[in-house]
């Protein structure tokens, strides 16, 4: 019997738990420990934050395989492979990798080394690409050797594609929960009767659901302004399970599915176009870096979200951008698989996808209150405008005016002794003399003749 979508919905539950109640413990040890991700100029935050939440997604990631196993839902999953297993200790290697990475900082050369063992127990479990087909052309069967180098491909692209989209808070959890949303999706239809593409024990919507549990239960601690980061380690524990989900059910179909894209014809296709984003920012980063002559392991700020956050979106909504681009990606995927040619939802698909290009390019400063602070700026304007145009003050009065005071009582000027005038002031013609209590009045001096 096929799991139905609760029982994949129970697991990614048991993940989203386990994950959010496991963030404070990370936290507690990285300030423990002095683990702190200090800000500087090419990282956006701006105070010291923990990059341990890895560890708190890979403990998310075991429940979420444990409630699996033990709910009696997923047998023909456990039982009748040992897919699971592989995936469970590429995922394994692939966090304890990026975690020595948080912590002593690995060079370049050894990280790839730790994620090509990751990929070669994968493969070793049995989650290989068997099948690779060019779209509208042929299907190429892969021997063992080439099926372990494209899934050792495979997995490194899948990681450095989230390690390079992980810079700004929230935006490679909420890419990835919404790509492993979409998959899910797709392999829950790929193994419905009528379609039975995916064999009962396929473990791919499995790991697609692990992922959406744990992407959903980091987030709530990662979102802007960030109070821990995901680091390396969990940016490889994402990029290889996402690579064994879409492995799983991608790289494993020999038969065409009689859709209505060239999708269906190339399986491999949908997490190409599901995760676009980060794949076609990993794309640009390694041409944008051999080009320049740099490693493809520099780092730099040209990635996409850098783009738009200079462009003037902003942190936050640069990253509702980046999901929502996901997000169409991930429909225009969803929509042929289960419309079965009916429907006209395409048209609305690609006016979203105009009107999102046109927002993304033309409208960076747009703000949901933007039309009340330009009345209140008018209106504050126009204030400052009268006031300017109220009476001269006496600091800011014209050199040709002067403030007089009014004259003390007879008395009183008669009993004090007169003051010396300066030798160089002219003689001039004295002043009434006003009564006490009286307001100061204007009057109009002439500058002495400078001939």
């Amino acid at each position: 019997m096929r799991p139905e979508l609760t029982s994949y919905l129970l697991v990614a539950g048991a993940g989203f738990l386990a994950t959010v109640v496991s963030v404070p413990l990370f936290l507690l040890l990285s300030n423990r420990l002095g683990l702190l991700v200090e800000p500087d100029a090419r990282r956006q935050h701006e105070r010291p934050t923990s990059a341990l939440g890895g560890g708190a997604m890979y403990l998310g990631f075991v429940a979420a395989f444990v409630v699996a196993w033990q709910s009696g839902r997923f047998d023909a999953v456990f039982d009748q492979s040992t897919e699971p297993w592989g995936v469970l200790a590429c995922a394994t290697a692939a966090y304890l990798v990026g975690a020595l990475d948080d912590v002593i900082e690995l060079s370049p050369p050894a990280k790839l080394a730790g994620t090509i063992v990751a990929a070669g127990l994968l493969a070793a479990g049995g989650v290989s690409i068997f099948w690779f087909r060019v779209p509208f052309l042929d299907l190429f069967p892969l021997g063992y050797d080439l099926a372990f180098v494209a899934t050792v491909i495979w997995v490194l692209g899948m990681t450095s594609a989230v390690n390079f989209i992980d810079g700004l808070d929230g935006l490679a959890a909420g890419i990835m929960g919404i790509g492993a949303t979409a998959f899910l999706l797709y392999g829950i239809r790929l193994g419905q009767p009528g379609v039975d593409l995916l064999r009962e024990g396929n473990v791919g919507p499995l790991v697609a659901a692990a992922v959406l549990g744990i992407c959903t239960g980091f987030l709530p601690w990662n979102v802007f302004p960030a109070r821990i980061f995901m680091g390396d380690g969990g940016a490889l524990l994402l990029g290889a399970l996402m690579a064994a989900s879409t492995i799983a059910v991608g790289g494993r179909t020999p038969d065409p599915y009689s859709g209505q894209t060239f999708f269906f014809y190339a399986p491999l296709a949908i997490p190409l176009v599901i995760l676009g984003v980060p794949m076609l920012d990993t794309a640009f980063a390694i041409l944008r870096r051999a080009r320049s002559g740099k490693g493809v392991a520099t780092a730099d700020k040209d990635h996409l979200h850098h783009r738009l956050v200079r462009l003037g979106h902003g942190h936050r909504r640069t990253v509702w951008i980046l999901w929502a681009w996901t997000a169409l990606l991930s429909a225009f995927v969803l929509y042929p698989t289960y419309n079965e040619g009916q429907g006209d939802a395409i048209v609305p698909l690609g006016v979203g996808a105009a009107a999102l290009v046109l927002f993304t390019l033309f409208r960076p400063g747009f703000r949901l209150d933007s039309s009340l602070r330009q009345l209140g700026m008018a209106a504050r304007h126009r204030r400052h405008r009268r006031q300017r145009r109220a009476p001269l003050s006496a600091a800011a009065a014209p050199p040709a005016l002067a403030m007089v005071e009014p004259d003390p009582p007879p008395r009183a000027a008669a009993e004090r002794e007169p003051e010396a005038a300066p030798e160089s002031a002219p003689e001039q013609d004295p002043e009434p003399v006003r009564p006490a209590g009286s307001s100061p009045v204007v009057v109009i001096v002439e500058a002495p003749s400078r001939e």
